[in-house]
């Protein structure tokens, strides 16, 4: 016991020496390291259990201002909700700043996933996953999908709705149809189920043997890779004879770039990932914020009848003209986009010292720049805590500059299926309100850490408001 207590002894001292000539060497932003080895993370994990969505920021930038130091998960950490650091943080990827996440999600996304690939090949993959998410594929191609597995799903609701869950059924089916062109069945569903198990196991300890959470999201993690290998091995035998389908993966596969069965299951793997959790959240978070707000869902519902009365038949599909014209219902989604930004930041790691605002971020330290500070900070938008979809009818904020506004990151990683987000949202929205009034089924809270979300999955009562008939 005494030789551990020594070694613990030693340990801290070396650490506060290399603290203290850090302090030295640098002009580092205001902040503290906390304690050693631990040093503020618990503070922060704690301070997520209320229902402000940035506890933690919000103490800290009272204190030190928009950009200060602290030790998380680990490690040295300058955190930033400083638009302009934002940005430049942003649109300097692989120049000054390195992708750089918890190894939790490393593993669990693996080496090969969009998030963590650099340099050249991230360059022509972030390509290709846009090529298959633009407005001019989405109008062609998508569109009817995207429509016609939303009502599906609607089809199948009962009187109690648990609107996270078939909003994140809706979202996995549209992915798996998008990536694979997989029609939703059993083999989808048992995907999905193995999916949530890896998701869970991101914001724990990267250490089977202390986490549970983290052991099943290793082998859930097996069980989906095992199944999507199995899927691009007997695709690859297709290719040969079969006419190419026009999906993700039969671009993986006609590229002239070889891929490997371990790189398009990691690609794919993570796509997955973030088709499932992020749009599905923004379409369960646009619901809540619409039943508390009566005229906002009033407006809503009423630009979309006006698009129903048009049609020969309330089932017949939406077309681009449609999307088009929901005008309002952009409001909503950027509002809700803003408010609850399911990317709440991002981690990078400073590939050299930087300078920036008169300060030094030293070598190695990793930063996170908070988009979702900047969206609630008041200073950028007025009674910026408010559900107010009818700011986006101003001018002023309508044109806020790209480094206010980013709920899809930016700069060489900016998010590729951004516009995919919005238009799935406009469809689900358009046959939700058209089809259902609703009202929650008890009282539920958003929680925004580890994940953005709702407590209890958002239980909604839900009744038609006209019982739909197939077109004939």
């Amino acid at each position: 016991m005494a030789i551990i207590l020594f070694f613990v002894i030693i340990l801290t001292v070396i650490f506060l020496i290399h603290r203290s000539t850090y302090r030295r060497r640098y002009k580092l932003p205001p902040g503290s390291l906390g304690l050693p080895f631990i040093g503020e993370t618990i503070q922060l994990i704690s301070a997520y259990k209320t229902d402000n969505p940035e506890p933690f920021i919000d103490k800290r930038m009272n204190r030190y201002g928009p950009i200060f130091t602290t030790h998380v998960f680990g490690e040295p950490t300058v955190f930033s909700a400083d638009p302009e650091t934002n940005r430049f943080i942003l649109m300097n990827e692989g120049k000054l700043f390195e992708c750089s996440y918890p190894g939790s999600i490393s593993n669990l996304l693996g080496k090969h996933s969009l998030l963590l690939m650099k340099g050249a090949l991230h360059k022509r993959m972030h390509s290709l996953t846009m090529s298959f998410a633009n407005s001019s594929i989405i109008k062609d191609h998508l569109l009817l999908d995207i429509d016609r597995l939303i009502r599906l799903n609607l089809d199948s609701w009962s009187d109690r709705v648990l609107l996270m869950e078939e909003a994140k059924k809706i979202t996995f089916e549209l992915t798996v149809k998008q990536l694979m062109s997989f029609d939703p069945g059993e083999w989808s569903e048992s995907l999905r189920k193995e999916y949530v198990l890896v998701i869970e196991g991101f914001f724990t300890l990267p250490l089977p043997i202390l986490s549970g959470t983290y052991s099943r999201a290793i082998k859930a993690r097996t069980k989906v890779a095992e199944a999507l290998t199995l899927i691009v091995r007997q695709r690859r035998k297709e290719s040969v004879m079969v006419e190419k389908k026009n999906d993700m993966l039969g671009a993986l596969l006609a590229s002239g770039d070889h891929f490997s069965d371990e790189q398009i299951v990691d690609f794919m793997l993570a796509l997955l990932v973030a088709g499932y959790e992020t749009t599905s959240t923004i379409m369960t978070f646009a619901v809540k914020f619409l039943t508390e707000n009566p005229l906002a869902l009033a407006q809503l519902k009423e630009e979309h009848d006006q698009i129903i009365a048009k049609k020969s038949c309330r089932e017949e599909p939406l077309e681009w003209t449609d999307y088009k014209s929901m005008a309002f219902t952009q409001c909503v989604v950027n509002e809700t986009l803003r408010m609850a930004n399911i990317i709440g930041g991002i981690f990078r790691r400073a590939m050299t010292d930087i300078n920036i605002k008169g300060y030094t971020i030293p070598k190695g330290w990793k930063v996170f720049a908070s988009f979702r500070a900047v969206h609630l900070n008041p200073d950028h938008f007025k009674d910026a805590r408010t559900f107010n979809p009818w700011r986006w009818q101003r001018k002023p904020e309508a044109t806020s500059p790209p480094n206010v506004y980013t709920p899809f990151g930016g700069g060489p990683r900016l998010c590729p299926g951004y516009e995919l987000a919005r238009v799935v949202l406009s469809v689900f929205l358009h046959r939700f309100v058209t089809r259902y009034s609703w009202f929650p089924a008890e009282e539920d809270k958003l929680v925004f850490f580890p994940t953005t979300r709702t407590q209890k999955r958002y239980p909604i009562i839900v009744k038609p408001r006209v019982e739909p008939k197939s077109c004939n």
